[in-house]
């Protein structure tokens, strides 16, 4: 069981679930100690050990029941010994002396069966579920259209799993045991038991593939799940795809992470001095001994983020902060400001509470009054006369919200203050690009003086912004 376990571990991961070594010998333990008798133990010990995100747990409940229960179940309805009812004339005493008289055939000979012809032949569960299971695993499974399975899908998978001729192999028993004298009825008793097995053995490619197709309809429904939560507006969010959006805004920033720690790790060195390589050369008579790089000592850069927590653009501002702030040890500094007229800092308010408590305290009134119009010419001059000198050439400012100033000064200057001392200024509106300019919009004002402004209104427009930030 051990082996499965770690094998079940390889499978979520492959599946998008985030299981460590560590957490794969907790599983381990935790199953020693719930033992396997209880089935629902069982289930719920490995969940515990291997599922952190409320988000996995419907991809845990499919793999488990599919791994645990859909190809072994199809092994053990279908390979089971025929008991006495079903083998006619034969005891149950005979019936294990045949498959003694089998294993000796297997052992004497020089048959060269295939793997599956030998566990077939033997009753050997585990062998069949392994072999069944590494062949829908593979990707190769032949494809139908309905739930008939045509003869050459049977042939297709009897070739992949290397026993395109069981009944052949089968054949080849039977030859045995007749050179070795075994006499008419016994030769009938292991013909018949063998022809069982094969068709047993039909039934269950059968089955293999009607569970691949199962599966197969699971993954495309999760995949077209996962392109409707990419395209939907934060706006329109569940209680339950909110929940699925935090996970996969937090997956969004540890692509940026990773992207940029490898970038950072190739860029260590900095980049060839060709001249200086040139001229350390000219003592060894040209030949380039000593290789000079070019001093690519960087200091991380520093994040701001003026967020607009105004009614209108609440829910998106949540997964802005949210990203911002799983990105915080990229950064040597990020400062945050929330604002709808009045702005307030909310830096140190992420540093005292964990990042879900603070975000809901920052959008929903216990920093700045939420219920007030929505006037960025104000917040931005708040902005200016009080924290201007925390902008400087290393500064990337990321401003959220719609630019709706109610008619108010749009007091453009600031924006064009902040543009020039920062080292890059980019808005992300979530209102259709559409809409920017109408009415009380001063987009198209602010938006002169940002070196990016995009639409972000939805978890594939934040992956767009992603690749910006990886390109700076």
């Amino acid at each position: 069981m051990q082996d499965r376990i770690v094998e079940f571990a390889g499978l979520l991961r492959r599946s998008g679930v985030r299981v460590s070594t560590a957490e794969t010998l907790d599983a381990l333990r935790a199953v020693h100690l719930s033992g396997l008798s209880d089935r629902g133990f069982f289930k719920s010990a490995l969940r515990a050990s291997m599922v952190k995100r409320t988000t996995d747990l419907p991809v845990y409940e499919e793999l488990f029941d599919l791994f645990f229960s859909g190809v072994g179940d199809l092994v053990r309805a279908n390979a089971a010994a025929p008991g006495v009812a079903d083998a006619e004339d034969l005891s149950e005493e005979e019936l294990r002396a045949l498959l003694e008289r089998l294993a000796e055939l297997l052992r004497s000979g020089n048959l060269n069966l295939s793997e599956l012809a030998k566990a077939l032949a033997m009753q050997d569960s585990g062998e069949l579920e392994r072999l069944l299971r590494e062949l829908m695993e593979s990707g190769n499974m032949p494809r139908t259209e309905t739930n008939y399975v045509p003869p050459g899908a049977s042939k297709q998978m009897l070739d992949m799993l290397g026993a395109a001729d069981v009944s052949g192999e089968f054949e080849r028993i039977l030859d045995l045991a007749r050179e070795q004298g075994a006499d008419e009825a016994e030769l009938d008793r292991l013909r018949r038991y063998l022809d069982k097995r094969a068709k047993a053995l039909a039934e269950m490619l059968k089955g293999l593939l009607r569970l691949d197709k199962e599966q197969e309809h699971r993954a495309e429904e999760r995949q077209k799940d996962r392109e409707r939560l990419l395209e939907k507006s934060f706006y329109y969010l569940s209680p339950t795809e909110i929940k699925m959006m935090r996970e996969a805004v937090a997956a969004l920033a540890r692509k940026l992470k990773n992207a940029m720690a490898t970038r950072n790790k190739h860029t260590k060195r900095g980049r060839l001095d060709v001249k200086e390589t040139i001229r350390r050369s000219i003592e060894f008579g040209g030949v380039p001994f000593r290789i000079r790089f070019e001093d690519k000592r960087r200091e991380r850069p520093q994040v701001i983020v003026l967020c607009d927590v105004s009614d209108s653009v609440r829910n998106v501002s949540r997964f802005m902060l949210q990203f911002v702030h799983s990105l915080q040890d990229l950064y040597s500094r990020v400062r945050s400001y929330v604002f709808v007229a009045d702005l307030a800092e909310v830096t140190r308010l992420f540093k005292d509470n964990d990042i879900q408590s603070a975000i809901h305290k920052a959008i929903n009134g216990d920093v700045v009054n939420v219920y007030a119009h929505s006037d960025f010419g104000k917040a931005f001059t708040q902005f200016q006369r009080n924290h201007i000198e925390a902008v400087d050439s290393r500064t990337t400012v990321i401003i959220l919200g719609d630019a709706r100033n109610n008619y108010n000064a749009a007091q453009e200057w600031t924006l064009r203050d902040l543009h020039e001392r920062a080292k890059q200024v980019i808005w992300l509106n979530p209102e259709n690009r559409s809409t920017w300019g109408f009415g009380d919009s001063e987009m198209n004002v602010y938006g002169k003086h940002c070196d990016f402004v995009e639409e972000c209104r939805n978890l594939r427009q934040l992956h767009k912004v992603v690749d910006i930030l990886i390109a700076g």
